[in-house]
């Protein structure tokens, strides 16, 4: 089992950054990789971002290229999503998600954390 939490969302302006953190614990050592996710209201969740635990290697929506940075730091378990120059269709309720291989599903899931991007 492994459990996830994310943190680090609010209210902030159009142009304006934040940055989220999921906090892993549990059985993290079988973590392949994990994702971003975000669901905005009356609109099904969709992928935002996502980093390989082991390798770094990272992937983007390209909604978010350029705006967002997935990383993570495998000594205290996180993987941060730094999001810039947000803009109000990125508000939404952020989730963090892990899966343990290549070709699963994301099995894990945090709460969520809500971003509201005002313009």
């Amino acid at each position: 089992q492994v459990q996830l939490e994310e943190s680090g969302g609010g209210l902030v302006q159009a142009g304006g950054s934040l940055r989220l953190s999921c906090a892993a614990s549990g059985q993290t050592f079988s973590t392949y990789r994990v994702g971003w996710f975000r669901q905005a209201p009356e609109k099904e969740r969709e992928f935002v971002a996502s980093i390989v635990w082991s390798s770094g290697s990272t992937s983007y929506a390209d909604s978010v290229k350029g705006r967002f940075t997935i990383s993570r730091d495998n000594a205290k378990n996180t993987v941060n999503l730094q999001m810039n120059s947000l803009k109000p269709e990125d508000t939404a309720v952020y989730y963090c998600a892990s899966k343990r291989t290549v070709l699963s599903n994301y099995e894990y899931w945090g709460q969520g954390t809500q971003v509201t991007v005002s313009s």
